[in-house]
C-alpha cells in the first residue's frame, strides 16, 4: 500500500513515498506533485517495492528535474539498467 506525505515550503515541494508503488498509482503521485514550485523532490527512502512502470516514471521524473532523494539501491540500479537498455540502438539480437 502506498502512502504519500507532502512537505511544501517556499521554493520546494517534497513528497515522501512509503510502501509499494504500482503503475496504477502513478496518477496519484503526479496529482500530488502538481504545483508551481520550481524544486520538486521525491523522497523514496521508505519505498519497498516498485514495478517496471514506476521505474520508467522515476526516470522521466529525473529527466524533468525532479530530485530523487534516498532512492533505494535496487531501484537506482534498475533505473540505470533501463536507461542503458534504452540507449542501445537496435535491441534485437538476430544475427
Amino acid at each position: 500500500m502506498l502512502r504519500i506525505e507532502k512537505d511544501s515550503g517556499g521554493c520546494f515541494h517534497k513528497l515522501r513515498l512509503s510502501g509499494r508503488i504500482q503503475s496504477d498509482q502513478i496518477p496519484s503521485i503526479v496529482s500530488e506533485m502538481d504545483c508551481d514550485c520550481p524544486s520538486k523532490i521525491l523522497d523514496l527512502s521508505e519505498v519497498t517495492l516498485v514495478d517496471i512502470g514506476v521505474v520508467q516514471f522515476l526516470i522521466a521524473c529525473e529527466d524533468e528535474g525532479v530530485e530523487l532523494l534516498r532512492c533505494p539501491a535496487y531501484i537506482h540500479e534498475w533505473m540505470l539498467r533501463e536507461r542503458a537498455d534504452g540507449e542501445q540502438p537496435g535491441s534485437s539480437e538476430a544475427d
